[in-house]
């Protein structure tokens, strides 16, 4: 019992130690401790029992079936165990029992071991699968971003390629706009060249045209000075000196005129030249006419009495010949008791009847008149420039255009187009345009009368021709014409309109043809210069016929109304200043034209304003008015009427 008590007692103070306490783990091989337990169990279980190393053998071959299960071949069997006691034997079946029991457990661990290894294995394959799909998701992820990194900057690149070519179609577009602007400019510099250079043309024309007139009128100036000039006279006089420089004057211009033959127009210079020479060769001839007005004073002083002498017996001779025709003054009442302060009422009629057709034309064109939108205003003043500038252009110098401004005056009455201020127009585009235009037309020819012919007494007979063609074709605007001058100018119906009750002085100074404004009323040379010109324009009117007109229709307001306004105007009280002033302007341009018609009627007619009138003129002429006594009386002095 020695030996075998001591190993028993070793075993059990082996399970009663820690070491002895201690629990199989499969996970020992891992973790590096199944040495330590083998060793510790060599250097406590150092003795040669069979048992102990068959446990020691079992141990290891359970602790190293963690690697690998299978059963390890041992070339030499194991030692057998001779257990000599029942306890041992019985020890040695519960060693036995314990192993199996280990090792079934140890299977089964292993066994669950392998299915933990198996699914994390699994596991790790899914999860590393899912890695991969991560991977490729992400790296499919960064080829989008790529893509679309590329595409954006694609977009990118394409929109700033577009921005380039919105900012270079800018710019063309800036230039174009630059390049019109300037092709427009250039274009409307070659207008404005063509038109100056047309302007030239026209401005050349007109003074050529005015050349060729100063050469007219120096060539028949230059006529006058002729030695027949002086001879009809009977006077003797040297006029060599007169028409040695009128010959010269007419070479200066001559030579100013060739100059201008090669299709060349005159020159500013050239018409100051041409003008300074007519100039000269008016004061040339009035200087020659002074000389024989002075010849012939004396010549009259000399012959007075032979000439008194002659008067007499012609005065004798003419007194025997207005008692063969008493008839002839009882048909025009001169002789009546008293004259008349009033026109007669036929005449009174017929101007009422003429004031009634201004009246009514002025009514139908009313809207035209006062326009209520610009496109009619517009066409208003288009229609009264075309109407107004024609007869503002007539001058005493235009006798080659007044053909063309006649022509363009009877197409704008036709309603035919016409060109003015570079725009067509024509009466037909408003429904009362013709009316508005003959209203105008005949109101401007009046008023060139008041004013042109007032300053310019030549300029009566281009204008009252082209008047008279008018008033041929276009008989309502002869009406309107004479409508306008009777209400500006009473005289010329002739008509003294009365004072009425209620009237201002004002307006019956309006009334009898006076300016009246913010400043007073005209002065009385003003008022008498504008009725003049306007006498002298009727006077004018009243002898001419349009040269190119029908001559076999008659003339629509003739002579015959001259007759009959000079028989009026004799048979009336006369006017202080202003029956003077109209019968001297009115014989001085017709009287000439009423004695070729009328002959030795006019001559009675004439010795009555000297015999019956004249003396009523004076009588109620104040000195401060014998002006116009003073130009009426030499008027009939030199027809030898005085």
């Amino acid at each position: 019992m020695g030996t075998e008590g001591l190993r028993w007692e070793t075993l059990e103070a082996l399970k009663n130690s820690p070491k002895g306490k201690l629990k199989y783990s499969p996970d020992w091989i891992e973790k590096g401790e199944v040495t330590l337990v083998s060793h510790s169990f060599t250097a406590l279980l150092n003795v040669e029992t069979p048992l102990m190393m068959s446990g020691s053998l079992l141990q290891q071959a359970n602790l190293h079936s963690m690697v690998d299960l299978s059963p390890v071949p041992s070339s030499t069997p194991p030692p057998t165990i001779s257990l000599h006691s029942p306890r041992a034997t019985r020890m040695a079946g519960c060693i036995c029992i314990c192993e199996e029991t280990h090792r079934a457990k140890a299977k089964a661990e292993l066994s669950l071991r392998q299915e933990l290894q198996d699914r994390l294995v699994a596991t790790v394959a899914s999860r590393e699968l899912e890695q991969l799909k991560r991977f490729e998701e992400f790296m499919e992820l960064k080829q989008r971003q790529e893509y679309q990194t590329m595409r954006d900057m694609m977009e990118k690149e394409t929109q700033e390629s577009l921005g380039r070519q919105e900012k270079l179609k800018e710019e063309h577009r800036h230039r174009m706009k630059i390049l019109n602007l300037r092709l427009r400019e250039a274009e409307q510099q070659r207008l404005r060249e063509a038109e100056l250079e047309k302007q030239r043309l026209v401005e050349g024309r007109e003074r050529l045209r005015a050349l060729n007139a100063i050469q007219e009128e120096v060539l028949q100036l230059n006529q006058l000075l002729e030695p027949s000039s002086a001879t009809q006279t009977g006077l003797t006089l040297d006029h060599t000196s007169y028409i040695t420089r009128g010959n010269q004057l007419c070479s200066q211009v001559s030579e100013v005129v060739r100059t201008t033959a090669e299709g060349q127009f005159p020159s500013v210079e050239d018409m100051t030249v041409a003008e300074r020479a007519l100039q000269e060769m008016r004061s040339l001839l009035r200087a020659m006419q002074e000389e024989m007005a002075q010849a012939q004073e004396r010549k009259k002083k000399e012959q007075e009495e032979e000439e008194e002498r002659k008067k007499q017996a012609d005065l004798k001779a003419l007194q025997e010949e207005q008692k063969k025709n008493a008839a002839f003054y009882i048909t025009y009442n001169f002789f009546l008791p008293g004259l008349q302060t009033r026109a007669e009422d036929s005449t009174l009629k017929w101007y009422k009847e003429l004031q009634d057709v201004a009246s009514q034309c002025a009514q139908a064109f009313e809207d035209l008149n006062n326009p209520k939108d610009m496109q009619t205003k517009k066409l208003k003043m288009e229609l009264q420039k075309a109407a107004t500038i024609p007869v503002s252009q007539i001058s005493s110098i235009s006798g080659s255009q007044l053909k063309e401004i006649f022509d363009k005056i009877d197409k704008l009455l036709s309603g035919r187009q016409i060109v003015s201020g570079g725009k067509s127009v024509s009466t037909s585009q408003h429904p009362h345009g013709l009316e508005f235009v003959s209203y105008k037309l005949a109101e401007k020819f009046v008023k060139q009368g008041e004013e042109e012919v007032a300053s310019h007494h030549e300029a009566a007979f281009p204008i009252a021709v082209v008047a008279s063609g008018v008033w041929e074709l276009h008989p309502k605007v002869g009406d309107l014409i004479l409508a306008h001058l009777h209400k500006k100018c009473p005289y010329a119906v002739p008509h003294y309109p009365p004072m009425k009750d209620g009237t201002t002085m004002e307006e019956y100074q309006k009334i009898l043809g006076y300016r009246v404004d913010d400043s007073g009323v005209e002065g009385q040379d003003s008022f008498l210069k504008r009725m003049s010109g306007m006498i002298r324009l009727y006077a004018a009117i009243i002898q001419l016929r349009w040269p190119h007109s029908n001559k076999q229709v008659p003339d629509p307001h003739g002579l015959n109304h001259g007759w009959r306004w000079l028989a009026q105007m004799l048979n009336m009280e006369p006017l202080a200043d202003v029956t003077a002033t109209l019968l001297f302007d009115f014989l001085e341009v017709c009287g000439n034209a009423l004695l070729k018609q009328y002959q030795a009627q006019f001559w009675k007619l004439m010795l009555l304003i000297r015999d019956e009138y004249f003396p009523r003129i004076e009588a109620v002429t104040s000195t401060g008015q014998m002006g116009s006594v003073t130009r009426l009386k030499q008027f009939l002095e030199v027809r030898n009427l005085l």
